[in-house]
C-alpha cells in the first residue's frame, strides 16, 4: 500500500514546521483564542451572578478578591491554551511517525 499525494505533503508540511510548532511561545501565541474563549464564560458568569442571585453577589465581593479572580482567569486561559496546542502537536506528531514507519515499511 503506497503513500497517498495527501500524505506525501503532510509529510514535508509537518518536517518543515514541527520545530516551530513545538516551540513554547509559538504554543502559547496561537492558542490564547481557545484558551480566551474558555475563560470568558467564567467572568461573565462572575460578573452576571449579582443580577440572577444577590446573596452570591453579596458574599462573593465580601470575601473574594477580584484581583484573585483575575489571576486565576489567566491562569486557566494559559493553561488551556498551552494544553489545547500541546495536545494538536501530539496528534500531528504521532501521525507524522506512523507516516514515517508505513514509508520506511514500503521501501523495504
Amino acid at each position: 500500500m503506497a503513500i497517498s499525494e495527501e500524505e506525501r505533503k503532510f509529510l514535508v508540511y509537518w518536517e518543515q514546521q514541527r520545530l516551530k510548532d513545538k516551540r513554547l511561545t509559538n504554543q502559547l501565541m496561537f492558542g490564547l483564542p481557545i484558551g480566551i474563549l474558555f475563560s470568558i464564560p467564567i467572568l461573565i458568569n462572575f460578573f452576571m451572578g449579582k443580577f440572577w442571585y444577590k446573596r452570591a453577589d453579596a458574599v462573593g465581593v465580601s470575601q473574594f478578591s477580584p484581583t484573585v479572580l483575575v489571576i486565576a482567569v489567566l491562569l486557566i486561559t494559559v493553561f488551556v491554551a498551552l494544553l489545547n496546542r500541546r495536545f494538536r502537536w501530539e496528534r500531528l506528531e504521532q501521525q507524522y511517525l506512523e507516516l514515517k514507519a508505513k514509508e520506511k515499511t514500503i521501501e523495504q
